[in-house]
């Protein structure tokens, strides 16, 4: 990767993930804390409107609506607003972003989250010195999930999401908060010394990688109502292993639905309250672990 021009922080994508509304409110009063020599840094509200009203979003998904292709509808608020950052950030934008890092926070059991859209060699020599830094980190993997094309995130060629719970939406948690604001911190100076050249020679990383493979909604009836919930066993279980058979639903009636896969999995985002009407009650992983050494792989095995 070349010099890095500039780095746009965005937090409020999703009106009510306060964490990230907050975040950037309080580096726009102090701008000197994300103030680097090399590069400019860009401080944004993703979705004004949403914020406002205390609501994820107006009309339909801003994390789901910077695929052009993907949308017709041009009166939701979200699209125009999509249009008007790609105008601004995007590649052939006005001031285009070389890198975003998205400010989110999750009602799931996620812990310290970092989403990796992709595993080209600078975005896991970052994600290597983060763990180094944050030991608490857990990497999710999105490719193929597509939020690589449709996320806010998307408008520029490296990104990272900072994902951060279980917090309710619309409410504050001060350790979560300070938690971002260390991981954002961190990545700025990362990026300020990839600009001067100081970055230093570093050891090989072990990193876990809990890499996307798909989703399950819960059961429900022909009229899309619910059935069942996430059994008490898995509820807030996030990165646990869920194997054939496992307890995974429980319906109204006290019923035991098991997990039906073929194969062991790794859910995260479980239960996320915003994910019911995407008809999602979890995502599934692979679990994997890398070897990292200057943004190279040099080991790797399922775990």
């Amino acid at each position: 990767m070349g010099t890095i021009r500039r780095v746009l922080i965005v937090g409020g994508t999703h009106g009510n993930e306060l964490t990230g509304v907050y975040t950037v409110q309080h580096y726009q009063a102090s701008p000197e804390l994300v103030r680097r020599s090399s590069f400019e840094t860009v401080m944004i509200l993703g979705n004004p409107r949403a914020i406002a009203a205390g609501r994820r979003y107006i009309d339909y998904d801003l994390n789901r609506s910077f695929d052009a292709h993907s949308q017709t509808d041009s009166g939701h608020y979200e699209v125009q607003r999509a249009e008007a950052l790609r105008a601004q950030f995007g590649p052939a934008g006005t001031a285009p972003a070389d890198v975003v890092l998205d400010l989110h926070s999750t009602t799931a059991n996620a812990g310290v989250m970092v989403i990796l859209d992709q595993l080209d060699s600078f975005t896991l020599a970052l994600a290597a010195h983060l763990k180094r830094r944050h030991p608490e980190i857990r990497f999710y993997c999105s490719e193929g999930s597509g939020r690589g094309h449709d996320s806010l995130r998307s408008l520029a060629p490296y990104r990272l999401c900072i994902e951060v719970g279980p917090i309710a939406h619309g409410t504050l948690q001060a350790d979560l908060f300070h938690k971002t604001t260390a991981i954002l911190q961190t990545t700025l100076d990362y990026l300020d010394h990839h600009n001067q050249g100081t970055s230093a020679v570093a050891p090989p990383t072990d990193l876990v990688l809990y890499r996307y493979s798909g989703t399950l909604d819960y059961p429900r009836t022909p009229q899309g109502d619910l059935l069942a919930t996430i059994h008490p066993h898995r509820q807030g279980q996030d990165y646990a292993p869920l194997a054939p058979g496992d307890p995974l639903f429980l319906t109204f009636a006290g019923m035991v639905v098991p997990y039906s896969g073929s194969a062991v999995t790794y859910p995260v985002f479980i239960n996320e309250a915003a994910y019911y009407e995407k008809g999602i009650a979890l995502c599934t992983t692979q679990k994997q672990q890398i070897s990292v050494a200057g943004g190279n792989i040099l080991d790797q095995q399922k775990l």
